[in-house]
Protein backbone atom coordinates (compact mmCIF):
# COMPACT_ATOMS: atom_id res chain seq x y z
CA UNK A 1 0.00 0.00 0.00
CA UNK A 2 1.36 3.41 -0.95
CA UNK A 3 1.42 6.03 1.80
CA UNK A 4 2.07 9.75 1.76
CA UNK A 5 3.04 10.78 5.27
CA UNK A 6 5.17 13.90 5.53
CA UNK A 7 8.65 13.87 7.04
CA UNK A 8 7.31 15.84 9.98
CA UNK A 9 4.57 13.26 10.59
CA UNK A 10 7.09 10.43 10.44
CA UNK A 11 9.08 11.96 13.29
CA UNK A 12 6.30 10.66 15.54
CA UNK A 13 7.35 7.07 16.34
CA UNK A 14 3.73 5.87 16.41
CA UNK A 15 3.08 7.33 12.96
CA UNK A 16 6.34 5.87 11.67
CA UNK A 17 5.34 2.43 12.97
CA UNK A 18 1.86 2.69 11.41
CA UNK A 19 3.41 3.80 8.12
CA UNK A 20 5.56 0.67 8.01
CA UNK A 21 2.53 -1.51 8.78
CA UNK A 22 0.37 0.14 6.13
CA UNK A 23 3.06 -0.34 3.50
CA UNK A 24 3.04 -4.10 4.06
CA UNK A 25 -0.66 -4.39 3.12
CA UNK A 26 -1.22 -5.56 -0.47
CA UNK A 27 -5.04 -5.28 -0.53
CA UNK A 28 -5.40 -9.04 -1.03
CA UNK A 29 -8.51 -9.32 1.13
CA UNK A 30 -7.61 -12.70 2.63
CA UNK A 31 -8.35 -11.15 6.03
CA UNK A 32 -12.03 -10.73 5.22
CA UNK A 33 -12.48 -14.51 5.14
CA UNK A 34 -11.63 -14.90 8.83
CA UNK A 35 -12.95 -11.61 10.25
CA UNK A 36 -15.89 -12.30 12.60
CA UNK A 37 -17.46 -8.85 12.26
CA UNK A 38 -17.32 -9.00 8.46
CA UNK A 39 -19.06 -12.37 8.57
CA UNK A 40 -21.79 -11.01 10.82
CA UNK A 41 -22.24 -7.56 9.26
CA UNK A 42 -21.13 -8.06 5.65
CA UNK A 43 -19.76 -4.51 5.41
CA UNK A 44 -16.31 -4.04 3.85
CA UNK A 45 -15.61 -1.30 6.38
CA UNK A 46 -16.17 -3.86 9.14
CA UNK A 47 -13.32 -5.99 7.79
CA UNK A 48 -9.60 -5.50 8.51
CA UNK A 49 -8.98 -4.25 4.98
CA UNK A 50 -11.77 -1.70 5.24
CA UNK A 51 -10.60 -0.52 8.64
CA UNK A 52 -7.04 -0.20 7.35
CA UNK A 53 -8.26 2.21 4.66
CA UNK A 54 -10.14 4.26 7.27
CA UNK A 55 -7.11 4.37 9.57
CA UNK A 56 -4.78 5.31 6.73
CA UNK A 57 -7.02 8.19 5.66
CA UNK A 58 -7.37 9.46 9.23
CA UNK A 59 -3.67 9.31 10.11
CA UNK A 60 -2.26 10.36 6.77
CA UNK A 61 -4.42 13.48 6.68
CA UNK A 62 -3.70 14.12 10.36
CA UNK A 63 -7.35 14.78 11.01
CA UNK A 64 -9.59 14.23 13.98
CA UNK A 65 -11.54 11.00 13.96
CA UNK A 66 -15.06 11.26 12.58
CA UNK A 67 -18.21 9.35 13.53
CA UNK A 68 -17.96 6.95 10.59
CA UNK A 69 -14.39 5.95 11.36
CA UNK A 70 -15.11 5.55 15.07
CA UNK A 71 -18.15 3.35 14.36
CA UNK A 72 -16.16 0.80 12.39
CA UNK A 73 -13.04 0.84 14.58
CA UNK A 74 -15.21 0.36 17.67
CA UNK A 75 -16.78 -2.68 16.05
CA UNK A 76 -13.36 -4.35 15.73
CA UNK A 77 -12.91 -7.15 18.27
CA UNK A 78 -9.10 -7.07 18.12
CA UNK A 79 -9.37 -10.85 17.82
CA UNK A 80 -6.33 -10.70 15.49
CA UNK A 81 -7.57 -13.55 13.28
CA UNK A 82 -6.56 -11.28 10.40
CA UNK A 83 -2.93 -11.43 11.53
CA UNK A 84 -2.98 -15.23 11.42
CA UNK A 85 -4.51 -15.14 7.93
CA UNK A 86 -2.48 -12.30 6.39
CA UNK A 87 0.18 -13.60 3.94
CA UNK A 88 2.02 -10.26 4.04
CA UNK A 89 2.54 -10.03 7.80
CA UNK A 90 0.50 -6.88 8.39
CA UNK A 91 0.75 -6.15 12.12
CA UNK A 92 -2.86 -5.07 12.49
CA UNK A 93 -2.70 -5.07 16.31
CA UNK A 94 -0.25 -2.17 16.51
CA UNK A 95 -2.10 -0.29 13.80
CA UNK A 96 -5.53 -0.49 15.39
CA UNK A 97 -4.05 0.32 18.82
CA UNK A 98 -2.58 3.52 17.35
CA UNK A 99 -5.93 4.34 15.74
CA UNK A 100 -7.77 3.92 19.02
CA UNK A 101 -5.33 6.18 20.85
CA UNK A 102 -5.82 8.79 18.10
CA UNK A 103 -9.61 8.48 18.41
CA UNK A 104 -9.41 8.92 22.18
CA UNK A 105 -7.41 12.13 21.72
CA UNK A 106 -9.37 13.70 18.87
CA UNK A 107 -12.98 12.50 19.02
CA UNK A 108 -15.62 13.61 21.52
CA UNK A 109 -17.99 10.74 22.07
CA UNK A 110 -21.65 11.16 23.10
CA UNK A 111 -22.05 11.62 26.85
CA UNK A 112 -23.38 8.12 27.54
CA UNK A 113 -20.42 6.60 25.67
CA UNK A 114 -17.95 8.67 27.66
CA UNK A 115 -19.57 7.72 30.95
CA UNK A 116 -19.68 4.00 30.15
CA UNK A 117 -16.09 3.84 28.97
CA UNK A 118 -14.91 5.89 31.95
CA UNK A 119 -16.76 3.58 34.34
CA UNK A 120 -15.33 0.44 32.75
CA UNK A 121 -11.79 1.81 32.88
CA UNK A 122 -12.20 2.87 36.51
CA UNK A 123 -13.87 -0.30 37.78
CA UNK A 124 -12.87 -3.53 36.02
CA UNK A 125 -9.06 -3.21 36.44
CA UNK A 126 -9.51 -2.91 40.22
CA UNK A 127 -10.72 -6.17 41.83
CA UNK A 128 -12.22 -4.54 44.91
CA UNK A 129 -14.22 -2.01 42.90
CA UNK A 130 -15.19 -4.66 40.37
CA UNK A 131 -16.44 -6.99 43.07
CA UNK A 132 -18.65 -4.23 44.49
CA UNK A 133 -19.94 -3.41 41.00
CA UNK A 134 -20.76 -7.07 40.37
CA UNK A 135 -22.64 -7.26 43.65
CA UNK A 136 -24.66 -4.18 42.66
CA UNK A 137 -25.31 -5.61 39.19
CA UNK A 138 -26.48 -8.88 40.74
CA UNK A 139 -29.08 -6.97 42.75
CA UNK A 140 -30.13 -4.92 39.70
CA UNK A 141 -30.26 -7.80 37.21
CA UNK A 142 -33.98 -8.62 37.74
CA UNK A 143 -34.78 -5.03 36.76
CA UNK A 144 -32.56 -4.95 33.65
CA UNK A 145 -35.61 -4.86 31.37
CA UNK A 146 -36.45 -1.43 32.76
CA UNK A 147 -33.12 0.05 31.63
CA UNK A 148 -33.38 1.81 28.23
CA UNK A 149 -29.65 1.75 27.40
CA UNK A 150 -28.84 -1.68 25.82
CA UNK A 151 -25.22 -1.63 26.96
CA UNK A 152 -26.20 -1.09 30.58
CA UNK A 153 -28.75 -3.91 30.25
CA UNK A 154 -25.97 -6.14 28.94
CA UNK A 155 -23.79 -5.27 31.92
CA UNK A 156 -26.58 -6.12 34.37
CA UNK A 157 -27.43 -9.39 32.65
CA UNK A 158 -23.82 -10.54 32.61
CA UNK A 159 -23.51 -10.28 36.39
CA UNK A 160 -22.68 -13.76 37.75
CA UNK A 161 -25.20 -15.60 39.92
CA UNK A 162 -22.54 -16.12 42.57
CA UNK A 163 -19.38 -14.30 43.53
CA UNK A 164 -16.49 -16.37 44.86
CA UNK A 165 -14.93 -15.42 48.20
CA UNK A 166 -11.64 -13.58 48.03
CA UNK A 167 -8.72 -15.99 47.69
CA UNK A 168 -5.78 -15.27 49.96
CA UNK A 169 -3.60 -17.08 47.42
CA UNK A 170 -3.75 -13.86 45.40
CA UNK A 171 -2.01 -11.90 48.16
CA UNK A 172 1.71 -11.07 47.73
CA UNK A 173 3.70 -14.09 48.94
CA UNK A 174 5.97 -16.92 47.84
CA UNK A 175 4.76 -20.50 47.46
CA UNK A 176 7.61 -23.00 47.78
CA UNK A 177 8.00 -25.77 45.23
CA UNK A 178 6.95 -29.26 46.25
CA UNK A 179 10.13 -31.32 46.28
CA UNK A 180 13.16 -30.13 44.33
CA UNK A 181 12.83 -26.61 42.97
CA UNK A 182 13.22 -26.57 39.18
CA UNK A 183 12.13 -23.00 38.44
CA UNK A 184 11.24 -19.75 40.13
CA UNK A 185 8.31 -18.04 38.44
CA UNK A 186 6.07 -15.05 39.04
CA UNK A 187 2.34 -15.54 38.56
CA UNK A 188 0.21 -12.70 37.25
CA UNK A 189 -3.00 -12.91 39.26
CA UNK A 190 -5.02 -10.57 37.04
CA UNK A 191 -7.75 -8.13 37.95
CA UNK A 192 -11.20 -9.19 36.72
CA UNK A 193 -10.22 -12.82 37.23
CA UNK A 194 -9.67 -12.26 40.96
CA UNK A 195 -13.28 -11.08 41.26
CA UNK A 196 -14.95 -13.48 38.84
CA UNK A 197 -13.18 -16.80 39.35
CA UNK A 198 -10.59 -17.48 42.04
CA UNK A 199 -10.43 -21.19 41.13
CA UNK A 200 -8.07 -20.47 38.23
CA UNK A 201 -5.20 -18.98 40.20
CA UNK A 202 -5.65 -21.53 42.98
CA UNK A 203 -5.34 -24.39 40.48
CA UNK A 204 -2.37 -22.74 38.77
CA UNK A 205 -0.44 -22.38 42.02
CA UNK A 206 -1.13 -25.98 43.03
CA UNK A 207 -0.11 -27.38 39.65
CA UNK A 208 3.06 -25.32 39.27
CA UNK A 209 4.20 -26.14 42.81
CA UNK A 210 3.57 -29.84 42.22
CA UNK A 211 5.75 -29.67 39.09
CA UNK A 212 8.68 -28.08 40.93
CA UNK A 213 8.06 -24.35 40.59
CA UNK A 214 8.49 -21.80 43.33
CA UNK A 215 5.62 -19.41 42.65
CA UNK A 216 5.97 -15.71 43.47
CA UNK A 217 2.95 -13.42 43.82
CA UNK A 218 4.78 -10.13 43.43
CA UNK A 219 3.82 -7.10 45.47
CA UNK A 220 2.64 -4.06 43.52
CA UNK A 221 1.08 -5.81 40.53
CA UNK A 222 -1.79 -4.11 38.73
CA UNK A 223 -4.08 -4.81 35.79
CA UNK A 224 -2.06 -5.73 32.70
CA UNK A 225 -3.39 -2.56 31.04
CA UNK A 226 -5.21 -4.31 28.20
CA UNK A 227 -8.66 -2.97 29.00
CA UNK A 228 -7.62 0.69 28.98
CA UNK A 229 -5.20 0.07 26.11
CA UNK A 230 -7.93 -1.23 23.82
CA UNK A 231 -10.09 1.78 24.61
CA UNK A 232 -7.27 4.08 23.52
CA UNK A 233 -6.53 5.26 27.06
CA UNK A 234 -2.76 5.11 26.67
CA UNK A 235 -1.80 6.97 29.85
CA UNK A 236 -3.91 4.70 32.04
CA UNK A 237 -2.75 1.50 30.36
CA UNK A 238 0.92 2.50 30.48
CA UNK A 239 0.59 3.41 34.16
CA UNK A 240 -0.81 -0.02 34.98
CA UNK A 241 1.78 -1.79 32.84
CA UNK A 242 4.61 0.16 34.45
CA UNK A 243 3.56 -1.10 37.89
CA UNK A 244 3.82 -4.67 36.67
CA UNK A 245 7.18 -4.11 35.05
CA UNK A 246 8.61 -2.66 38.25
CA UNK A 247 7.07 -5.41 40.40
CA UNK A 248 8.48 -8.23 38.29
CA UNK A 249 11.84 -6.60 37.71
CA UNK A 250 12.24 -6.22 41.47
CA UNK A 251 11.83 -9.98 41.75
CA UNK A 252 13.98 -10.67 38.68
CA UNK A 253 16.81 -8.51 39.99
CA UNK A 254 16.53 -10.05 43.43
CA UNK A 255 16.37 -13.83 43.64
CA UNK A 256 15.73 -14.07 39.90
CA UNK A 257 12.82 -15.24 37.75
CA UNK A 258 12.72 -17.91 35.09
CA UNK A 259 9.35 -16.78 33.79
CA UNK A 260 6.34 -14.55 34.32
CA UNK A 261 3.39 -16.95 34.07
CA UNK A 262 0.04 -15.68 32.82
CA UNK A 263 -3.14 -17.75 32.84
CA UNK A 264 -5.43 -15.21 31.14
CA UNK A 265 -4.42 -15.13 27.49
CA UNK A 266 -5.85 -11.67 26.93
CA UNK A 267 -3.42 -10.37 29.54
CA UNK A 268 -0.61 -12.45 28.09
CA UNK A 269 -0.91 -10.89 24.65
CA UNK A 270 -0.58 -7.43 26.18
CA UNK A 271 2.30 -8.28 28.55
CA UNK A 272 4.23 -9.83 25.68
CA UNK A 273 3.80 -6.50 23.89
CA UNK A 274 5.23 -4.38 26.73
CA UNK A 275 8.52 -4.15 24.85
CA UNK A 276 6.75 -2.37 22.00
CA UNK A 277 4.53 -0.26 24.24
CA UNK A 278 7.54 1.10 26.15
CA UNK A 279 10.06 1.17 23.29
CA UNK A 280 10.54 4.93 23.61
CA UNK A 281 10.27 5.08 27.39
CA UNK A 282 12.84 5.04 30.17
CA UNK A 283 11.47 1.59 31.07
CA UNK A 284 12.24 0.24 27.60
CA UNK A 285 14.94 -2.22 28.65
CA UNK A 286 12.97 -3.55 31.62
CA UNK A 287 9.78 -3.79 29.54
CA UNK A 288 11.59 -5.77 26.86
CA UNK A 289 12.95 -8.15 29.49
CA UNK A 290 9.50 -8.68 30.99
CA UNK A 291 8.10 -9.40 27.52
CA UNK A 292 10.73 -12.10 27.06
CA UNK A 293 9.97 -13.61 30.47
CA UNK A 294 6.21 -13.67 29.86
CA UNK A 295 4.70 -17.06 29.02
CA UNK A 296 1.22 -18.45 28.91
CA UNK A 297 0.78 -21.16 31.52
CA UNK A 298 0.35 -23.77 28.76
CA UNK A 299 3.73 -22.78 27.29
CA UNK A 300 5.45 -23.35 30.61
CA UNK A 301 3.68 -26.63 31.27
CA UNK A 302 5.00 -28.10 28.02
CA UNK A 303 8.53 -27.60 29.42
CA UNK A 304 7.77 -29.24 32.76
CA UNK A 305 7.31 -32.94 33.48
CA UNK A 306 3.53 -33.02 33.53
CA UNK A 307 2.83 -36.70 34.21
CA UNK A 308 0.80 -38.74 31.76
CA UNK A 309 -2.37 -40.17 33.17
CA UNK A 310 -5.76 -41.69 32.55
CA UNK A 311 -7.48 -38.36 33.21
CA UNK A 312 -11.18 -38.58 34.01
CA UNK A 313 -12.45 -40.05 30.72
CA UNK A 314 -14.34 -36.92 29.86
CA UNK A 315 -14.90 -35.35 26.48
CA UNK A 316 -13.46 -31.84 26.61
CA UNK A 317 -14.44 -29.30 23.96
CA UNK A 318 -11.47 -26.97 23.71
CA UNK A 319 -12.24 -23.36 22.84
CA UNK A 320 -9.18 -21.56 21.49
CA UNK A 321 -9.17 -18.02 22.83
CA UNK A 322 -8.32 -15.52 20.10
CA UNK A 323 -5.68 -13.86 22.25
CA UNK A 324 -3.96 -17.24 22.58
CA UNK A 325 -4.24 -18.69 19.08
CA UNK A 326 -3.94 -15.42 17.14
CA UNK A 327 -2.35 -12.97 19.57
CA UNK A 328 0.31 -15.37 20.87
CA UNK A 329 0.21 -18.04 18.14
CA UNK A 330 -0.19 -20.80 20.75
CA UNK A 331 -2.43 -23.39 19.16
CA UNK A 332 -1.52 -26.96 20.02
CA UNK A 333 -0.04 -26.76 23.54
CA UNK A 334 -3.31 -26.67 25.55
CA UNK A 335 -4.84 -29.52 23.53
CA UNK A 336 -1.67 -31.59 23.72
CA UNK A 337 -1.54 -31.16 27.49
CA UNK A 338 -5.17 -32.18 27.96
CA UNK A 339 -4.63 -35.28 25.83
CA UNK A 340 -1.43 -36.08 27.70
CA UNK A 341 -3.30 -36.41 31.00
CA UNK A 342 -5.98 -38.57 29.42
CA UNK A 343 -8.88 -36.37 28.34
CA UNK A 344 -10.65 -36.79 25.04
CA UNK A 345 -10.31 -33.43 23.27
CA UNK A 346 -12.64 -32.19 20.54
CA UNK A 347 -12.71 -28.86 18.73
CA UNK A 348 -15.70 -26.96 17.36
CA UNK A 349 -16.08 -26.01 13.73
CA UNK A 350 -14.67 -22.59 12.80
CA UNK A 351 -12.48 -22.69 15.90
CA UNK A 352 -10.59 -19.64 14.60
CA UNK A 353 -13.63 -17.39 15.13
CA UNK A 354 -14.08 -15.21 18.20
CA UNK A 355 -16.69 -15.97 20.88
CA UNK A 356 -17.51 -12.26 21.11
CA UNK A 357 -16.04 -11.54 24.53
CA UNK A 358 -12.95 -9.52 23.55
CA UNK A 359 -12.35 -7.63 26.78
CA UNK A 360 -15.17 -5.12 27.14
CA UNK A 361 -16.55 -5.76 23.64
CA UNK A 362 -19.48 -7.80 24.96
CA UNK A 363 -20.44 -4.83 27.13
CA UNK A 364 -19.93 -2.07 24.56
CA UNK A 365 -21.15 -3.98 21.48
CA UNK A 366 -23.71 -6.40 22.97
CA UNK A 367 -25.69 -7.07 19.78
CA UNK A 368 -22.72 -8.24 17.69
CA UNK A 369 -21.21 -9.99 20.68
CA UNK A 370 -24.38 -11.99 21.29
CA UNK A 371 -24.48 -13.19 17.69
CA UNK A 372 -20.89 -14.38 17.94
CA UNK A 373 -21.54 -16.04 21.30
CA UNK A 374 -24.58 -17.90 19.99
CA UNK A 375 -22.60 -19.14 16.99
CA UNK A 376 -19.73 -20.30 19.20
CA UNK A 377 -22.00 -22.05 21.70
CA UNK A 378 -23.82 -23.92 18.91
CA UNK A 379 -20.51 -25.10 17.50
CA UNK A 380 -19.28 -26.26 20.92
CA UNK A 381 -22.51 -28.00 21.89
CA UNK A 382 -22.57 -29.81 18.54
CA UNK A 383 -19.55 -31.79 19.78
CA UNK A 384 -21.58 -33.10 22.74
CA UNK A 385 -18.85 -32.41 25.30
CA UNK A 386 -18.98 -33.09 29.01
CA UNK A 387 -17.06 -29.91 29.74
CA UNK A 388 -15.73 -26.89 27.83
CA UNK A 389 -12.18 -25.71 28.49
CA UNK A 390 -10.43 -22.52 27.48
CA UNK A 391 -7.51 -20.40 28.59
CA UNK A 392 -9.06 -16.97 29.11
CA UNK A 393 -11.46 -15.71 31.77
CA UNK A 394 -13.34 -13.46 29.35
CA UNK A 395 -14.13 -16.39 27.06
CA UNK A 396 -15.19 -18.48 30.05
CA UNK A 397 -17.73 -15.90 31.21
CA UNK A 398 -18.99 -15.27 27.68
CA UNK A 399 -19.53 -18.92 26.75
CA UNK A 400 -20.94 -19.88 30.15
CA UNK A 401 -23.64 -17.27 29.60
CA UNK A 402 -25.00 -19.28 26.69
CA UNK A 403 -24.77 -22.92 27.74
CA UNK A 404 -25.45 -25.26 30.66
CA UNK A 405 -22.30 -27.26 29.95
CA UNK A 406 -19.66 -26.49 32.63
CA UNK A 407 -16.94 -24.12 31.43
CA UNK A 408 -13.55 -24.33 33.13
CA UNK A 409 -10.01 -23.13 32.61
CA UNK A 410 -7.65 -25.60 30.97
CA UNK A 411 -5.34 -25.46 33.98
CA UNK A 412 -8.15 -26.59 36.30
CA UNK A 413 -8.49 -29.83 34.37
CA UNK A 414 -4.73 -30.36 34.28
CA UNK A 415 -4.52 -29.77 38.02
CA UNK A 416 -7.36 -32.23 38.65
CA UNK A 417 -5.86 -34.91 36.43
CA UNK A 418 -2.49 -34.69 38.18
CA UNK A 419 -3.65 -34.84 41.77
CA UNK A 420 -5.63 -31.68 42.48
CA UNK A 421 -9.30 -31.36 43.41
CA UNK A 422 -12.16 -31.61 40.97
CA UNK A 423 -12.85 -28.18 39.38
CA UNK A 424 -15.52 -26.45 41.49
CA UNK A 425 -17.50 -25.53 38.37
CA UNK A 426 -18.22 -29.24 37.90
CA UNK A 427 -19.41 -29.55 41.49
CA UNK A 428 -21.76 -26.60 41.04
CA UNK A 429 -23.24 -27.74 37.74
CA UNK A 430 -26.78 -29.11 37.88
CA UNK A 431 -26.34 -30.52 34.39
CA UNK A 432 -22.96 -32.15 34.84
CA UNK A 433 -23.88 -35.17 37.01
CA UNK A 434 -26.79 -35.89 34.64
CA UNK A 435 -24.44 -35.98 31.63
CA UNK A 436 -22.04 -38.25 33.50
CA UNK A 437 -24.89 -40.54 34.45
CA UNK A 438 -25.94 -40.79 30.80
CA UNK A 439 -22.41 -41.42 29.51
CA UNK A 440 -21.29 -43.63 32.37
CA UNK A 441 -18.22 -41.48 32.95
CA UNK A 442 -16.87 -40.89 36.42
CA UNK A 443 -16.31 -37.56 38.13
CA UNK A 444 -15.03 -38.84 41.45
CA UNK A 445 -11.57 -37.57 42.37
Amino acid sequence: MQTNFTEEQLRDPDVARSNRILRTCVHCGFCTATCPTYQVLGDELDSPRGRIYLIKDMLENDRAADERTVLHIDRCLSCLACMTTCPSGVHYMHLVDHARAHIEKTYKRPLIDRLLRWALAKIIPYPGRFRLALFGAKIGRPFAFLVPEPRVRAMLRMAPKRLPPVSRNDDPQVFPAVGVRKMRVALMTGCAQKALNTDINDATVRLLRRLGCEVVIASGMACCGALAHHMGKADASHGQAARNIRAWMYEANGEGLDAVVINASGCGTTVKDYGHMFRNDMLAADAARVSKLAVDVSELLTKLDLPKGPGRELRVAYHAACSLQHGQQIKSAPKDLLRRVGFEVVEPSDSHLCCGSAGTYNLLQPEISTKLKDRKVRALEAKRPDVIATGNIGCMVQIAGGTEIPVVHTVELLDWASGGPQPPALNRSDRYPQRVARTGRTVSG
